[in-house]
């Protein structure tokens, strides 16, 4: 019986039918946001004119204003309320709005574009021209919040943040800049990412409407429906392949990226010279690394590009660029080669003195190490302290390194058989038999 009312009481969190508004009115609501005609027509123009502005000053302020103010989002839930509901007239016009709403998007933004003087792409732009999988799940999730929030009586602002979350204005005025620059990699990359928000918006009022049994208001055929679900998962399918395939390059991008940034570091000292700049290209898989100082010699850059493969980049490119050669400076002034003699001197002892701190720290814990593992099994021992040092020894004159522990109980003395068990487990925790172990 428990188990029961807690299974009812979780449906109820989550159950739409008590707040589902009436059918009638839920209609009537998709029905208005279809036309673009008088204010929406006129709202999409100044919609159209904004993103573009924003795209072309690369202000993500200004083309979140443009998407919160679009109208393109109802026809969209138009064509998924009308195909789960088997409405086709409805669908006819849905589709017949929709596509007068992006041939006009795309006339403006390519009008602006065409008179606009900065012709740069900047990132806001470019960020329109490679979508992938994620963006298919946005769409989705998107526009499952937009639908339901249509269909609830609570409303609310989910609307406005749908549109800013799917982006539907920004990649029909990237497509007009591809139109009006005629760089049609832009104008196709931007149009398939509009077209996957139109795509899963679209289904996302298809599950929504069948989910909330929205009412069908034509005489529907069983064939005329399987007709209907069969071009659904075609249309699906057709959409998603070539998003996963590009997420899939975007997540190999990123990866080059991570591994090319950890080779950098390793590089940035070599021999006389030092890094002054690098440049990773992810779609190439090069990587450009420009020096300066002594002028790098072929061995030296076939030993970096050895070391590459360490981090799984065999099969990247390296360039190597002389930002400035001081072999053509010395040869001008004895000044600077003596200056650039040193300066390179002091890096290099920089970089041993960096590793011999890291070292160091590394044997300041060992000690607290101990303890902290020791007291466990000893709570008597209260305190260890651990140290290297060098032995001497007559005759030898070379002097061995061994290291000293020294444990401090408080209490209950140790027994020599338990600081024999110490003494073993002390050599196979650091795995060295030169050991000095004092008790106190």
């Amino acid at each position: 019986m428990k188990h029961s009312q807690l299974v009812s009481k979780i449906l109820g969190y989550i159950e739409l039918d008590s707040e589902l508004d009436h059918f009638d009115n839920i209609h009537e609501t998709i029905i208005k946001d279809l036309n673009f005609k008088g204010t929406n027509l006129w709202i999409l123009a100044f919609a159209i004119i904004i993103a573009s502005v924003g795209l072309n000053m690369n202000s993500t302020a200004v083309i979140i204003g443009a998407m919160l103010i679009s109208p393109l989002m109802g026809p969209i839930n138009g064509m998924g309320y009308s195909i789960a509901t088997y409405n086709f007239l409805l669908f006819t016009q849905a589709l017949k709005n929709f596509s007068f709403a992006v041939v006009a998007s795309l006339i403006a933004s390519t009008a602006y574009f065409f008179v606009s003087p900065i012709s740069t792409a900047h990132s806001e732009l470019l960020a329109r021209t490679s979508p992938t999988i994620y963006d298919v799940l946005i769409a989705l999730f998107g526009g499952l919040a937009g639908i339901v929030a249509i269909s609830s009586k609570l409303k609310g602002n989910i609307i406005p943040g749908v549109a800013i979350a799917t982006a539907l204005m920004p990649p029909l005025c990237t497509a007009g800049y591809g139109l009006a620059t005629l760089q049609f990699n832009y104008f196709f990359g931007a149009l398939f990412l509009f077209t996957i928000n139109t795509v899963f918006i679209a289904l996302s009022s298809v599950i929504i409407s069948q989910i909330l049994k929205f009412p069908i208001r034509t005489i529907v055929e069983a064939e005329q429906k399987k007709k209907v679900n069969r071009w659904i998962s075609f249309v699906i399918i057709l959409v998603l392949i070539p998003s996963i395939y590009f997420g899939y390059v975007l997540v190999q991008q990123e990866k080059f990226i991570e591994k090319a940034t950890r080779f950098i570091t390793t590089v940035n000292i070599t021999e006389g010279n030092y890094l002054l700049k690098h440049e990773i290209d992810p779609k190439k898989k090069t990587i450009r690394l420009v020096y300066g100082g002594i002028s790098l010699s072929e061995v030296q850059k076939n030993l970096i590009r050895e070391k590459s493969a360490g981090y799984s980049l065999e099969d990247a490119k390296i360039e190597f660029q002389q930002g400035f050669s001081f072999d053509q400076l010395t040869k001008k002034n004895t000044e600077v080669e003596n200056l650039t003699s040193e300066i390179n001197r002091l890096m290099i002892l920089l970089k041993e003195k960096d590793e011999l701190l890291e070292i160091s720290s590394r044997k300041n814990i060992i000690g607290k190490q101990i303890l902290d593992e020791i007291k466990i099994l000893y709570p008597q021992i209260n305190s260890c302290t651990y140290a290297e040092s060098e032995v001497f020894s007559v005759p030898d004159s070379n002097p061995e390194m061994v290291q000293m522990i020294v444990f401090k109980t408080e209490g209950k003395n140790l027994h020599n058989a338990e600081k024999n068990k110490i003494e073993n487990w002390i050599k196979a925790r650091l795995k060295s038999d030169k050991l000095k172990i004092f008790f106190e």
